[in-house]
């Protein structure tokens, strides 16, 4: 953070601000372009791209940016001349933001996995770094972007704020004091995995979001792919599908005694989470000592008796932070959180109603499946779905409710994600 904090300060004071492109105009993009254009002066938004412009329109006004100051574009020139101008371009074509020469780092916010993946090429193709708020396309295919990233030379990333980019900065700070990560937790307030839209319609109201987003935090989904991208990015595993889930309303300093410590040995340490525990809704790893040393100075600094010890964050800050991490990847060249190589866990779907042949299964966080973590190698042996290539398939037999659904029980539609999986699957065989 020091280091990130005195770049931009430089950038402000040279008058040189970073200049950030940005996918999606959502709830998300809203808080943090907020952040950009208020409060940070070492920063801003060169380009908004969203498929509707009057949203980034309004965004961008309500982050205090008159209308006299935004330029709609249609090409990459007319974007870069915006920029050199002072002024911030909005487009709905993600190809004019990619190409915009004047734009250093790319921010997805769009929540789709489907169109994420698009833009995500589009910055891949065009020579830009990203780092994208979308765990669901990450933990679909992020190890395929990452390749195709490290191939062309650029830096794709996971954010700060969200819980997996809190956990991997915590990873680095206990893995660089000497103590082996065994559990990467999550802590979570509550989890129904039958929650729906219908159910969720009031708290999205109440929080400005889309029903469909917040049944996915509701039902697990959501912390199943940061679940499974924080696996991918350290070579954990889940101790069994769905991963534990332990209930316990006291501070999770206290739970460390509550794992089966062989097992997670057996692993190579796991990914897991923890419903209404403290401090909430923060992140935690346990990790043990290497000696007797290491243990003698952990009791001393009041951390227990191991064997285990517990190191959290109480929060993570959204939006606050996540320009911090566009500042991370174009001004010191660092990745928050990506895939170590080929998958280690992924997101299956499973039946949250009693499904019938012949029906279109909808997407992310609707009424007919969620997502629970599995072992990558368990997935490829058994055929199961990924929850993030689920959308528009239909089904062919009937799958019971809580059933895992398998490749034979659907007939998926023709898109860039599935081919785009169906080409990971074949760079990381089992």
């Amino acid at each position: 953070m020091q280091i990130v904090d005195t770049a931009l300060a430089q950038r402000a004071q040279n008058r040189q601000p970073l200049q950030v492109g940005v996918f999606g105009a959502g709830a998300m993009a809203r808080g943090f372009i907020n952040q950009i254009m208020r409060y940070m002066p070492g920063m801003t938004v060169g380009v908004l791209c969203n498929r509707t412009i009057e949203t980034a329109r309004n965004v961008l006004n309500e982050a205090g940016v008159s209308d006299a100051d935004i330029v709609e574009v249609g090409t990459a020139e007319q974007a870069d001349a915006a920029i050199e101008a002072g002024k911030t371009a909005i487009t709905s074509d993600p190809n004019v933001l990619a190409g915009a020469g004047r734009v250093e780092v790319c921010i997805e916010a769009t929540g789709h996995v489907e169109y994420g993946a698009l833009v995500t090429l589009a910055a891949i193709e065009h020579g830009k770094s990203m780092v994208y708020m979308n765990a669901e396309l990450d933990g679909t295919i992020g190890p395929l972007l990452k390749k195709k990233a490290d191939a062309a030379g650029v830096i794709l990333s996971g954010c700060d704020g969200d819980q997996p980019g809190v956990v991997l900065n915590l990873h680095r700070f206990v893995t660089s004091i000497g103590m082996v990560p065994r559990v990467l937790g999550n802590i979570k307030g509550m989890q129904d995995r039958y929650r729906n839209p219908t159910t969720q319609a009031a708290f999205a109201k109440q929080w400005q979001q889309t029903p469909h987003m917040v049944t996915s935090f509701a039902d697990g989904t959501k912390i199943s792919f940061e679940q499974a991208i924080t696996a991918n990015a350290t070579g954990m595993k889940v101790a069994q599908r769905g991963m534990i889930g332990i209930e316990y309303d006291g501070h999770v300093d206290e739970m460390t005694n509550m794992y089966d410590l062989d097992q997670i040995r057996e692993l190579g340490g796991i990914v897991d989470y923890v419903i209404g525990t403290k401090p909430s809704p923060g992140v935690f790893i346990f990790a043990e000592a290497q000696d007797d040393l290491q243990k003698h100075y952990m009791k001393y600094s009041k951390l227990g008796d191991g064997p285990l010890y517990s190191f959290y964050v109480p929060y993570h800050l959204m939006v606050f932070e996540v320009p911090l991490s566009a500042a991370r990847i174009a001004l010191c060249n660092d990745v928050i959180i990506a895939p170590q190589d080929g998958p280690m866990v992924d997101v299956i779907a499973l039946a949250k109603t009693d499904l019938k042949a012949g029906e279109t299964l909808d997407g992310l966080g609707w009424y007919m499946t969620y997502g629970v973590c599995e072992n990558y190698e368990t997935v490829r042996k058994n055929r199961l779905l990924p929850m993030g290539i689920a959308e528009g398939a239909v089904l062919t037999r009937d799958v019971k409710k809580d059933q895992a659904l398998t490749y034979d029980d659907v007939i998926l539609p023709t898109n860039l994600t599935n081919a785009l999986r169906a080409e990971q699957d074949a760079l990381f065989p089992i």
